[in-house]
């Protein structure tokens, strides 16, 4: 069965018309438990936020640094090591004008706070910290300010990426919750397409105008800034679980987002200001029933609740779980990533490279993929998945001839557009399967 889904998945290159980019991955770092953000720091080193509560510095030469920028482990909800998780230390970012405020931002799990229903998981906090100048650098724990917080009935679908826009403000995914087909412990209607809910959102804040009695600010052009019809923070809707989104460096800046489906479509869609995406009434362009997740209902709808038009995505593709043997099935969970603007792999230029965590659940066989635009602009977007060949000292499993990585938890980007590629060789928190490595050319 594998083998034929391997074959399947060729056959899905060569049906977009794309030739297969030929790709490899440069090992980088190594000895972390689930890396899942990499971003630029300062000189040439990057920051890398390990998922189980540590933040650690790549220097000039991708080397890790024996000790942490941060520790958080007893500051986070209780997680299961050893065990599959989604909790921990989610994402951090810096503030556009680091290098003067040197202001920071992370999301992670909390313990449930005071006052939430008591039969609830956790509550998911976005706060700033302080990361004083000098060398080595070390992020204060005691400068901890609490910016906003989402309490979450059940452990999965946490989301909680985070990334500042072109203009400024603070952009967060919050998970519709966790559980199934958006239901459990919320309303008949799901978290999705509930207003009045953080849940299934992408926000957008102001951290550098605060509002009386908060530590930010709504943005005057958010869609609902007037609180009227949905909370004013909202900014985008109908969304499951964003494994990662990004602005794209290049062209008009446009938001990615990477949408992780139910067991039929896993999608990207392009963010829109007050764009409803259509979860739980629809997974991809099709329509959803929570009562028959494995097969589409006839006839999606293509309106939400106020008759506002549902937003298609740009891409899709099928769910190996929901759909097996199909061509189009890729994977099993959608990991975002960039839309490549980097100068070392030429044929990716301008394409958007994200992956996919894992072809299958027990097995570390994460796929790499690249989409690009239609010719001519409209329509959906063209999938190639990218075969990795073996370079030095690439010890990533083989299975049929293929090349994986491992379980692909994140995509990261450095100053220069270059993208590097996140693993754990686990699907479970077991210290030293985590590791780092550089997307380069084939040889």
């Amino acid at each position: 069965m594998k083998l034929a889904a391997l074959f399947a998945a060729s056959v899905l290159a060569l049906s977009t018309g794309v030739a297969a980019t030929r790709v490899s991955l440069e090992p980088v770092a190594d000895g972390l438990t689930s890396p899942l953000t990499l971003i630029p720091f300062t000189d040439g080193q990057k920051l890398v936020v390990d998922q189980v509560g540590y933040v650690r510095l790549l220097d000039k030469a991708n080397r890790l640094a024996p000790e942490p920028v941060l520790t958080w482990t007893n500051k986070l909800a209780k997680i299961s090591l050893g065990s599959f998780d989604e909790r921990g230390l989610i994402d951090l970012v810096l503030h556009p004008k680091f290098a003067r405020n040197r202001r920071v931002f992370i999301t992670y799990s909390a313990p449930l706070r005071a006052g939430a229903p008591a039969d609830w998981d956790n509550t998911m906090r976005i706060a700033e910290l302080t990361l004083p100048a000098g060398s080595p650098p070390r992020l204060d724990p005691d400068s901890e300010k609490v910016i906003l917080e989402v309490d979450k009935p059940y452990n999965n679908h946490n989301s909680g990426r985070l990334a500042f826009g072109p203009d400024g403000h603070l952009y967060i995914s919050v998970g519709d919750g966790g559980n199934a087909h958006d239901q459990g412990k919320r309303p008949e209607t799901g978290n999705g397409q509930n207003l009045q809910t953080h849940l299934g959102k992408l926000l957008r804040i102001d951290v550098d105008k605060p509002a009386i009695g908060k530590n930010y600010g709504i943005p005057k052009d958010n869609p609902f800034a007037d609180g009227k019809v949905a909370l004013p923070e909202i900014y985008a809707y109908g969304l499951r679980n964003i494994w990662g989104f990004s602005f794209d460096k290049g062209g008009r800046h446009e938001l990615f987002a990477a949408d992780v489906g139910q067991d039929l479509f896993e999608e990207v869609n392009i963010i829109a200001k007050g764009g409803n995406y259509g979860w739980a009434l629809r997974e991809g362009f099709e329509g959803f029933s929570a009562k028959s997740p494995k097969k589409s209902p006839a006839n999606a709808p293509r309106v939400g609740a106020r008759g506002e038009p549902l937003l298609d995505p740009i891409l899709t593709y099928k769910h190996v779980v929901g759909v097996k043997n199909d061509p189009e099935a890729l994977g099993t969970s959608i990991t975002g990533g960039y839309v490549y603007r980097g100068k070392a792999l030429k044929n990716l230029r301008g394409q958007y490279v994200f992956a996919d965590w894992s072809r299958n659940w027990g097995l570390a066989q994460g796929v790499l993929i690249a989409a690009q635009k239609p010719v001519n602009g409209s329509g959906p977007w063209s999938l190639d998945r990218l075969e990795i060949v073996a370079g030095e000292n690439f010890p990533g499993t083989t299975f049929g001839g293929q090349k994986y990585p491992g379980y692909v938890t994140g995509i990261g980007q450095d100053a220069d557009g270059e993208l590097f590629i996140l693993t754990n060789g686990s699907n479970s928190l077991i210290h030293g399967k985590g590791r780092i490595w550089k997307l380069v050319p084939a040889k």
